[in-house]
Formats: structure tokens, sequence, C-alpha cells
């Protein structure tokens, strides 16, 4: 069976040259780089090493980096961060309505503690328009939060004009690249945020590693209490070996980036090109001028996401539908439903990540497999069953419930 991977937003294939870094570390070099004798020499200096190899991949200085566990927890540093830092100036936050979990979750948690939050809306294509975002700010906003790209619909953000109307209101401004950084280049200088968070794995590193980029002069609080590592700013001994080849990878990804963007975005363009005239009724979401590469959301109508994910994999093709993170809650995406897809529709997403060992041959195998199975799957769908009999299948009837097509509360 040909095997298909078009999955990496929940976990990309490790860098041969990250393997190899790691391994010294989980071996004879084990020793704590706080450590004052010789066996925390190199520890040490492999921190340090890869700081600046990070560092030198979004063109930041290597002071600027603060190594976390996961680009979660480097969001939940910024997102409390800087509201608990700046209580004093305001109490406002604002956050675009497609983030990611790890962004809105915080600021829902700092609501309970007195915290006011504004979701700025986007429009079809995932865009947060500048003029909304203006809109949203207020005197007592003291941190707006628009991630770089979508994780899910692949969606790029004008970052550095966000940024720009963000510090004229003399707000900091927080990103999370993690699915920009390893498809396109970053540079943090001109995009002018004050923060950045990626893992590690968006550049073929190992899991249990991401960085949080603070620009020069930010203070925020540790959320992780303790210990005076990476300068007092998220105490605990560090993952030497996850950190080392996370330099590794950013070195290679810095290097290769080109080759891989331009070979991830040929091969997407031929799932944009080919697929409508091997199935009907699909919708490609995102936007098609500005998105990151190798990233493919559709919309595959009266199909429900889980089923073909389900029958996908028995053809060797691993994929996702909606949040590598929520997938198994099988909601629908709040991304979707943020930009006006109906909730029904927003269950029948598919979502695929290119990586840069992906070919023609899966993109073949992947076109091939799909029609067959989506057909199969729409002969069992009552929604199918109405729109072949001339019906509307997402009409609502009377005494239908709202939660079937609104996003449930949490």
């Amino acid at each position: 069976m040909h095997s298909v991977y078009f999955d990496h937003a929940a976990a990309a294939p490790l860098l041969p040259e990250a393997r190899e870094a790691m391994l010294a570390f989980l071996s004879e070099e084990f020793g704590n780089p706080a450590s004052l004798h010789r066996l925390g020499d190199k520890p040490r200096a492999a921190i340090e090493a890869a700081r600046a190899q990070v560092a030198a991949l979004i063109n930041s200085r290597p002071d600027d980096i603060v190594f976390t566990a996961s680009a979660s927890e480097s969001n939940n540093l910024a997102i409390k961060g800087f509201a608990l830092s700046r209580k004093d100036k305001g109490n406002h936050i604002v956050v675009s309505a497609i983030e990611h979990v790890s962004v809105l979750e915080p600021a829902k948690s700092l609501k309970k503690l007195g915290f006011d939050v504004t979701e700025v809306p986007v429009d079809s294509e995932g865009v947060v328009h500048p003029d909304k975002l203006e809109a949203a700010i207020r005197p007592e906003t003291i941190l707006v939060s628009v991630m770089h790209a979508n994780y899910e619909v692949g969606t790029v953000q004008n970052i550095k004009e966000l940024a720009a109307i963000a510090h004229k209101h003399k707000v900091p401004f927080h990103s999370d690249g993690t699915a920009a950084v390893g498809r396109i280049a970053v540079d943090v200088a001109d995009l002018g945020v004050d923060s950045y968070a990626f893992p590690a794995m968006s550049v073929y590193g190992p899991k249990g590693a991401a960085a949080l980029y603070l620009k020069r002069g930010t203070r925020i609080p540790s959320l992780i209490e303790g210990g005076f590592q990476e300068k007092n700013r998220r105490a605990g001994t560090e993952d030497v070996a996850a950190i080392a080849g996370f330099g590794a990878a950013a070195a290679v990804t810095k290097a290769k980036l080109p080759e891989w963007s331009a070979m991830m975005t040929k091969l997407a363009q031929r799932i944009f090109e080919e697929l409508p005239g091997k199935l009907e009724h699909i919708i490609f979401t995102g936007s098609m001028s500005s998105r990151v590469p190798g990233q493919v959301s559709v919309v595959v109508e009266f199909v429900e996401g889980e089923a073909m994910l389900l029958f996908l994999d028995d053809e060797g093709i691993a994929a996702a539908s909606g949040s590598s993170c929520s997938a198994k809650t099988l909601k629908a995406s709040h991304v979707l439903l943020a930009m006006g897809l109906l909730h029904t529709k927003a269950q029948s997403s598919l979502v695929l990540t290119l990586g840069k060992d992906s070919t023609d041959a899966d993109v073949t195998h992947f076109l091939d497999k799909l029609p067959p199975i989506a057909q199969r799957l729409r002969q069992m769908s009552p929604l199918y069953a109405k729109f072949m009999k001339g019906e509307d299948p997402y009409a609502m009837k009377p005494g239908d419930s709202c939660e079937e097509h609104e996003p449930s509360e949490e």
C-alpha cells in the first residue's frame, strides 16, 4: 500500500541532522547545563548554539529567544505574561477569532481574573482586516494577538500592518507563528512583533522543544517559577537534547526553505486544480492568494470529516479534519465557523498539510482515493439524500436544535 503523510501540522518527521545533534545529550553528555563542573560545559554550549541557530531562522538576537516545551506553552507565556505585567495599564486583550486554542483558552482564563477579551472577526477567507483590528482597540487595551498563518486553512495575515496598528496605540503585539515558520520566510524585526511563538516541529525538529521570541526590553513574569533558567523567564532544567535538535533543524530549514516551499506550493496547486474535476460539491477554504505552501483545506459537502479520515487511513493516507488539537473532539472547526461556514459544512472539512518529503505520487494517490471514498459516504448521507431530492440539506426545520448549527460554549 502506498503510504501518504499529509498531517505535518500535527507532527513532522525528525530531520537526520536533528537526530544526530541530539544523540550525545541522550547518552554520555548527560550533565546539567547549570552545573559549574565540566559535565555542564557541553550541554550549556549546546543550548547557546541552538539559541543562535533558532534566532538566525527568524532574524532575531539570540538573547531574545526563550526556549519552552511547546508552542502552546510559548503562547501561554506571552498572553498571560503580557496581561499580568501590564495590568496596571488596563485590562483589555484583543485576539482574532481564528486563533489556536492555546491563545483563546488563556484569554478565556484571564477573563476570570477580571480581564476583558475582544475577538476580532475575519472575512470569508480568514483574513483579519486592519480596520476591524483598529476598531477593537480601546484605551485600556494592553495586548493584541493575531497568528501569522492559520494552522487549518493556511491564510497568512499581514502581520507587519497589524502590528503597526497596535503600536500606534502603544499596545504590544504577539503572534503565533506555528503554521508560518518552516513554510515561509519569517523576519521578526521586519514584522515588528513584540513576541512570536513556534515549535521545533515546524522545522522538522523534535517534540518537546519550542521558542518564544521576546523583543529586546520586553519584560514579562515567568509562568513556571522555582529556577533561574532562560534568564529567569522559564524555570526548570532544560531538555538539552531536544533544544540541540531544534537548533540543528532550524539551521537546515533556513538553508532549504526556498526549495521546500516551492515544491510544496507546486504539489498543493495540483490538488487545487485537479480535485474539482474528480469530485463535485467541494469548497476550498482559506485565502487562495495569501496562504502558506503545502496547505490545503477543503470542505467535502454532505460527508462527515471523521468518516473521511477513517476511510483515507484505510488507503494509507494520513490527514486531518480541523485542528489537530481538537480532532478527537470531533466538533466543528471554530476557524471555519468564524469564516462564516454553516456548522454542518464545517464538520465536513478535510485538512492536508504537505511536507518537504511529499511527492507527486502522494498527490496522485490522494486524488485517486478521495473521490470514491466521498461518493461512497454520500450514499449513506441523509444530507446528500435531501440534496438529490432537490431539497436544501442545510435548512433548519422548526424544532431543530441550534446546537447542530452553532458552535457550542465550553
